[in-house]
């Protein structure tokens, strides 16, 4: 029986002012002669937890059956430390969004040499699972997101993620500057998992994800021991941006929500209302403007004009998909 080695070293570590450092850690499980390494990572968000979870509950699973590990798990909780210490969305005091700084550079400032090491840490990897959260206005079904320029090779490898849901966007919606975008370009697979909602963790989808996650372990061969059957997700290639309808507030006010995310609707049903507590009135009563999926619903109940509320796939992709 192959022995479970574990390790926790770090993936940078930067000197800062006031006897500080800036360190992103890496957690490596390895075990038999298999030399397929699979990366689970999450954080580069602070604000966005539910990857927290699926850290925990991917080492804590390997390790129940550790003599059924064939490969090489690399787990990274935490790419924006203090911005997950701080529940700050992007790197405190730089007031900078890590996830739009990738592939970086060896040459440039602090964020940008972090954002290189990054890389160069996961490219060559035979897996790589970016998972984050909503934010904390909305909260998503589990699902999958990519983009249309790399379809071919990372929709076969999502439905076995045991998502609810593959998103796949149109090119000109891509931002090349994410971590996913730099790693696919270098031919590295990376797919992009968002869920939950931001500043919590929704154990259930983290369960799910985690069952997924060692579902493609066992297809890369790094894991031998049982997986559990995945879900056939929703395939929406909404390259042209027409599979999706959005809600959008009509005024300001409350939003209280009548249907929870993961619901049919059908067209004219209602889905939500925005009141005003001082009047007591009803501002607006939200309908589906269509048959469809609601994939997507607004957690925060504050809302201005024009806010985003839900987002509705289309019955015809539902049909498309046998549903």
């Amino acid at each position: 029986m192959s022995e479970l080695i574990e390790s926790i070293e770090d993936v940078v570590r930067i000197p800062l002012p006031v006897d500080e450092e800036y360190a992103i850690k890496r957690h490596r499980m390895s075990a038999g002669d298999g030399k397929k390494r699979i990366c689970i990572v999450t954080g580069i968000h602070g604000d966005e937890l539910e990857g927290q979870y699926v850290s925990f509950e991917i080492a804590r699973r390997i390790r129940q059956s550790a003599s059924d590990l064939r490969g090489i798990v690399d787990i990274y909780p935490a790419m924006n430390p203090f911005g997950i210490d701080s529940i700050t969305r992007g790197i405190p005091a730089f007031d900078l969004d890590m996830n739009r700084i990738f592939p970086g550079n060896l040459e440039g400032d602090m964020n940008e040499f972090m954002a290189s090491k990054i890389v160069e840490e996961l490219e060559g990897a035979d897996l790589v699972i970016d998972i984050h959260a909503s934010n904390i206005f909305l909260t998503e079904i589990p699902q999958i997101r990519i983009n249309e320029l790399h379809a071919k090779e990372l929709v076969p490898i999502a439905t076995k993620a045991n998502m609810d849901l593959i998103w796949v966007h149109g090119a000109s919606t891509v931002l090349e500057s994410t971590l996913a975008y730099s790693l696919n370009s270098r031919q590295t697979n990376t797919l992009v998992v968002e869920m939950g909602v931001g500043m919590r963790i929704t154990r259930s989808f983290g369960q799910q994800l985690s069952d997924g996650i060692f579902s493609l372990m066992k297809e890369l061969g790094i894991w031998t021991g049982e997986s559990r059957e995945v879900k056939k997700p929703i395939v929406a290639y909404d390259a042209d941006g027409e599979d999706v309808c959005y809600l959008n507030a009509p005024c300001s006010g409350i939003y209280m929500k009548e249907r929870e995310h993961g619901s049919r609707v059908k067209a004219g049903e209602l889905v939500g209302r925005i009141i005003n507590p001082l009047s007591g009135d009803v501002m607006a009563e939200i309908l589906a403007p269509e048959d469809g999926l609601l994939f997507t619903v607004r957690e925060y109940p504050v809302v201005e004009d024009g806010s985003l509320m839900g987002r509705i796939l289309r019955e015809k992709v539902l049909t498309e998909n046998n549903l």
